[in-house]
């Protein structure tokens, strides 16, 4: 067997730029409100939908473009980042949320003409809210929603992907790649990232055969892809 060359890890840029987003129906009222900053309906927005749906993304931007000040959902010390500025809460439901926090973090930040930003899986209604006051409070936000990426915004991802890498890519495994993977922007970046390594290593082109193994590996549980 002949030995396999073992790629050296270059930095690829990260493409969390406005200029690096692609933008189709199932985002473009999150990339809008985004980019509407600070003229909000409100001073809370919340981002809501499934994993791999852009939402971080979208919260990198924003922090970026607004300076804004990252926090946790399950530790929130309102007093500490009063008059900070604008806040960003990635993934708010994705662990416990310490409701109390919370809801003063948000009564400072409307009180001070500040703005907040919140990415979650689900709607603040199935969140479990157990604070009435809190909920009240949520009710009052903007709520955006960003769906599952259709097929066309999926395979301007991953030519994008590909792009960001200097890696040329025949359009036909793009397509190849889109009909057979999770809908999940995270998936087309691990996808991406596992393709451009075994193609290094076998010191070949990505061919619709590579991502054909690329994909079986992935369905039996043998790529070793982070999707979170």
């Amino acid at each position: 067997m002949p030995p396999v060359q073992i790629p050296l890890q270059f930095a690829h840029d990260a493409g969390v730029s406005r200029d690096h987003l692609v933008v189709g129906a199932q985002n473009r009222a999150a990339v809008e409100t985004v980019e509407q900053w600070p003229a909000w309906p409100s001073p809370l927005v919340i981002l809501a939908g499934p994993a791999g749906s852009g939402k971080s993304h979208l919260a990198a931007i924003w922090r970026d473009a607004a300076s804004a000040l990252a926090c946790e959902a399950g530790s929130i010390d309102a007093a500490a980042i009063d008059g900070e500025g604008a806040v960003l809460i990635d993934d708010v439901d994705g662990g416990p949320i310490d409701e109390t926090g919370l809801f003063h973090l948000i009564n400072a930040v409307r009180a001070q003409g500040r703005t907040m930003l919140m990415t979650a899986r689900r709607f603040p209604a199935a969140w479990g809210v157990a604070l009435p006051d809190l909920a009240s409070r949520l009710k009052a936000a903007t709520l955006v929603e960003m769906r599952e990426p259709d097929d066309d915004l999926l395979a301007g991802v991953i030519a994008k992907l590909f792009a960001d890498r200097q890696v040329e890519v025949d359009p036909s495994v793009v397509q190849y790649l889109v009909r057979r993977m999770e809908r999940s922007l995270s998936t087309a970046s691990a996808l991406v990232e596992r393709l451009d390594r075994l193609a290094l290593e076998r010191k070949g082109p990505i061919t619709r055969s590579l991502a054909a193994e690329t994909i079986s590996a992935l369905d039996e549980g043998q790529g070793n892809l982070d999707l979170d």
